[in-house]
């Protein structure tokens, strides 16, 4: 099983930028932007991490975060810009057809919570991040 995790964000006034890497192991890490009006809205990247390749992702706020971990015990360490809110904790459904994202592992193949298998596509979110004010 592969462990899923995602897409997270937090909104304002707590709206949190990451760095993100990966200690032991290995991941794909995902970032979509959802800043309404950007000329990327809705478009994501995908980037392995591993403990060998020491790549790191820079999330900006205003984009959603996810991952799948592709070995067992892979470590995720994450630098953030902003606290927890737990007022503003949100999310994006990590499966939403719109957004296409290509996980890498077959959805059978993973696990994950249930609030993640229960958060709204990207169609249903308000304006959260008007594209020029994050």
């Amino acid at each position: 099983m592969h462990t899923l995790r995602g897409l997270h964000f937090q909104t304002a006034p707590h709206a949190q930028g990451k760095l993100v890497r990966c200690i032991a192991g290995r991941m794909r890490d995902i970032a979509v932007d959802l800043r309404q009006g950007s000329p990327t809205y809705g478009r994501h990247v995908a980037v392995e991490l591993s403990a060998e390749n020491h790549v790191q992702l820079w999330i900006p706020p205003g984009f959603a975060h996810g991952f799948v971990t592709l070995e067992p015990d892979t470590r995720i360490f994450y630098k953030v810009t902003d606290y927890y809110a737990p007022e503003c904790d949100a999310g994006v459904a990590w499966d939403d057809p719109d957004l296409a994202v290509d996980w890498g592992v077959p959805a059978e193949e993973v696990s994950m919570s249930d609030r993640d298998r229960a958060l709204p596509r990207l169609a249903e979110l308000p304006v959260l991040f008007p594209h020029g004010l994050v």
